[in-house]
């Protein structure tokens, strides 16, 4: 391919492989000659939209050129086929060559589509993958994404709600890495204040403050040659956030109250709860450590949007409590249904505290629904509540209250309802009630 993204030249495999028919590819570009379907978004052709702009064979071929190094990396391509839209993922390597008056890049596209579907498949009739529960489709990316990005010794900011478990993933991220002989070394930025966060990071020498009686190593030189993760970045002080994006841009710091520049080779893994374009909107967060952190971006689902895991993680939780001595006959079909409604705004942290909770409370019996937490009891009568709500009408409500003379509990009682849902009818109907007072009277 040339600086155009023009094809030079292509070898039978490609035909092959993407099903092209006798007409020469030659001379056209890659999206047009292979029938993607984002080629035809804008009137230019093949590289002009925003999803081409996106495109990662784009990127590596030109990134070979105008680097004049070798490139790597995976892509997802739909191309239509046989008359239908079918996605590939695919290698790509590509490498520069000058030729004539110009230079162009060698691309090879080997195709690993069925691989990965394979895989995912041996993922799905598993638990999960490094200690992470899951098999809904969105946890089978995600494990697809931590292989992806476990190769690239890049910056990695990992975004999700408190819970939804932003450690096991960075940990995952190193152990699947080549740093994996190495330190994975997690630091939880709120957790520390913001007079030790400096020290514990960065390190100190003897007598650089109060309480300095020897020389401490810091957590980045520990990490050297491993990982680093910095959970809830977005409470670092401005301070400490300064020194940060100096050690990403050059690799060095000094200890505190030491002159002695102090060099680390060590991987960032970052995590957030917090919207950190809205704190660098704030002035909370330094805009350059932003993109610094952000190379690449992993959005962790909440568990509330991936309930089908639920079982899963139950049937884990109580393995684990099992192994230490914890047991029980199960959980029952109506206390599962009950974790499974469930919204769990604590996401995987409170439902492992849910079923812990329960095992107690079961004394080694089954599970059942009076076992869980008072907040689940309380959401389940919620939705009942909401429920028999729903099945009232005025007329209903009507009746019951001439018939019980105007009390309550009694019109309650004939409606099948409890008392605070027939109340909070009424107050959602004032008029109803000042209706059937003036009939009693």
């Amino acid at each position: 391919m040339d600086r155009d993204r023009r094809i030079y030249a292509a070898n039978e495999a490609t035909r092959l492989i993407f099903r092209l028919g006798q007409d020469t590819i030659t001379s056209k570009r890659l999206g047009e000659a292979l029938r993607c379907i984002n080629a035809d978004i804008s009137k230019k052709g093949c590289g002009y939209s925003r999803r081409c702009r996106q495109c990662e064979i784009r990127r590596t071929a030109l990134d070979a050129i105008e680097g004049r190094r070798i490139e790597r990396a995976k892509a997802r391509v739909e191309i239509r086929t046989d008359g239908e839209v079918k996605e590939f993922v695919l290698l790509v390597n590509a490498a520069p060559f000058d030729h004539d008056d110009g230079t162009y890049a060698v691309v090879v596209l080997q195709d690993i589509t069925e691989l990965v579907q394979l895989r995912r498949r041996v993922v799905k009739s598993e638990r999960g993958f490094r200690g992470i529960i899951g098999r809904h489709d969105s946890m089978l990316e995600l494990f697809e994404t931590i292989k992806d990005v476990a190769g690239v010794d890049v910056p990695v900011l990992l975004q999700g709600e408190s819970g939804t478990g932003k450690e096991l993933v960075a940990a995952a991220i190193h152990n699947e890495s080549p740093r994996a002989n190495k330190l994975f070394v997690p630091v939880n930025c709120a957790a520390l204040p913001e007079g030790l966060l400096e020290s514990e990071l960065f390190g100190h020498v003897k007598g650089a403050f109060t309480g300095a009686i020897r020389d401490k190593k810091g957590r980045f030189e520990l990490a050297h040659g491993g990982t680093l993760f910095l959970d809830e970045i977005g409470e670092l002080p401005k301070m400490v956030q300064v020194k940060l994006l100096r050690v990403l841009q050059e690799g060095t710091f000094e200890p505190v109250g030491s002159e002695k520049t102090v060099k680390v080779d060590v991987r960032i893994i970052s995590a957030t709860n917090k919207d950190l374009r809205e704190e660098v909107k704030k002035g909370n967060f330094r805009e350059d450590l932003y993109y610094r952190i952000n190379v690449v971006p992993i959005k962790l689902p909440p568990l509330r949007e991936r309930k089908e895991d639920i079982p899963l993680l139950v049937e884990h939780f109580l393995d684990e409590a099992f192994q230490e001595g914890i047991r029980c006959q199960g959980i029952s079909k109506e206390a599962m249904d009950l974790l499974t409604i469930y919204p769990w705004p604590g996401n995987v942290r409170e439902l492992q505290s849910a079923v812990r909770f329960a095992l107690v409370k079961c004394r080694g019996g089954m599970i059942s629904p009076e076992h869980l937490p008072l907040e689940i009891l309380r959401f389940r009568d919620e939705q009942e509540g909401k429920a028999r709500s729903r099945k009232l009408d005025k007329s209903k409500v009507r009746r019951a209250l001439l018939k019980s003379g105007g009390n309550k509990a009694k019109a309650a009682r004939l409606l099948g309802v409890g008392r605070a849902t027939l109340y909070r009818f009424l107050a959602d109907n004032p008029q109803l009630l000042s209706e059937v007072e003036s009939e009693l009277i």
